[in-house]
């Protein structure tokens, strides 16, 4: 992997996630407790050995850039190793980003530096675990120049996926992007269509002409699976790696958490007894940057008012006072009072929960207050006067969403009954 450089697109804007992604980069947003979303791909690089890495963004991204400065300074820079945001610069246009591989052409001089002989580009909002060598040693030794990583899919799920046609052989012979319908099926299993998960290996001699050819072409959206990917498959070796999880469980774990029910869905899959994405693995570890609080603390052994947490993540500086928890994950600085219930729900960091109330299938951004008998997700058309409700219910609050806002949180705020 040393003559491999990672390039990381977290410049999205993320609509479809609003709105946690109103005052923050997609990547940013809080996963499993204590991390960012954009942790599990960093990880992924750590782990695969992978010690250069462009990170590119472009909205919102103040705090996605406080978090890897803090956070991700962990690699030896007098060898040559960086984790590093670059912001855009306009170098070769006046353009914002206008689709993924115009993002990764604006930063060619910064690639062209580094002289690798491959380019990795990775997405910032994929929850996953993979070993980037083993692709990288497929790569190699079909002497392909581009390999896609591939996981198949159901027919009925091609429209959110670029799909592909794919020989015994692994060569890739046909693409289609986001199709609602579509022919193509698995040369390993005929109920299944390979999908790409965004992740291309390229060879740099390949990858730096062609983005030069895309963009001077006007017709071109500059997306690697709209444009880049279909036009090369005449010219180019092209060829699918097949996904290795490193996750090590019966199924196959990828996620892409661009919308409020992936993002819900996947982060409930680390709760669980048996966790369907596991954090809690050794061998393959997922790491962040995490600020000094207390140890979580539980009070009150009452009838009817126990601090209770059961099959949950609760994380640390959290006091579950006199209430209950189930089935949810409270990010650190977390105050549940007494009486009061919190089922199946996210809470970011700073929440304060008030006494009596009913929290279920929410999502609590950071710094809300919920006053004292507030009900949320047992009412939908209640809670649509007031919050943010998805097609499936979930509930979003936010500080400008909620009944009141604290805008100053003090040590005495939080620690009062």
């Amino acid at each position: 992997m040393k003559d491999t450089l990672g390039v990381l697109l977290a410049g999205g804007a993320g609509e479809r996630l609003y709105p946690l992604t109103r005052d923050r980069a997609k990547p940013a947003v809080t996963f499993g407790g204590i991390y960012r979303i954009i942790d599990v791909t960093l990880s992924n690089c750590v782990n695969s050995d992978l010690r250069r890495v462009y990170i590119l963004t472009q909205y919102k991204a103040l705090s996605l850039n406080r978090h890897i400065r803090e956070g991700w300074n962990i690699v030896a820079r007098e060898m040559g190793e960086f984790v590093e945001v670059l912001p855009p610069m306009k170098r070769v246009s006046d353009q914002w980003y206008q689709g993924t591989a115009d993002a990764v052409y604006q930063n060619i001089y910064s690639i062209g530096s580094e002289q690798p002989k491959h380019v990795l580009i990775l997405s910032g909002d994929h929850i996953y675990k993979m070993n980037y060598g083993l692709m990288l040693r497929q790569h190699l030794d079909s002497a392909a120049d581009v390999t896609l990583a591939v996981i198949d899919v159901d027919p009925d799920e091609t429209y959110r996926y670029g799909v592909m046609d794919v020989d015994r052989n692994n060569q890739v012979i046909g693409f289609e992007e986001k199709p609602t319908f579509t022919k193509l099926r698995s040369p390993g299993n005929p109920t299944k269509v390979p999908a790409s998960m965004g992740v291309y290996l390229f060879n740099t001699d390949v990858l730096i002409p062609i983005l030069l050819k895309d963009a001077e072409d006007e017709s071109s959206s500059h997306d690697f699976g709209k444009d880049i990917i279909p036009r090369m498959l005449d010219d180019y070796r092209v060829y699918a790696y097949n996904f290795v999880d490193e996750n090590k469980k019966e199924a196959l774990y990828w996620r892409d958490v661009g919308t409020l029910e992936a993002y819900y869905e996947a982060n409930m899959d680390v709760v669980s007894i048996s966790p369907v994405f596991n954090l809690y693995d050794e061998a393959w570890r997922i790491r962040t940057h995490q600020r000094q609080y207390p140890p979580a603390k539980f009070v009150f052994e009452e009838p009817g008012r126990t601090g209770t947490a059961l099959d949950s993540i609760v994380s640390a500086g959290c006091i579950v006072s006199g209430g209950t928890v189930r089935f949810s994950i409270l990010s650190p600085d977390v105050r549940v009072n007494s009486y009061s219930e919190v089922d199946a729900s996210i809470l970011f960091s700073h929440v304060n929960v008030g006494r009596h109330c009913r929290i279920r299938r929410a999502i609590i951004d950071r710094h809300v207050h919920i006053p004292e008998g507030t009900s949320i997700g047992y009412d939908p058309d209640s809670d649509r006067e007031k919050y943010f409700v998805t097609e499936s219910g979930i509930t979003v609050v936010t500080r400008d969403y909620s009944l009141f806002e604290n805008p100053r949180v003090t040590e005495d705020y939080f620690m009062s009954e």
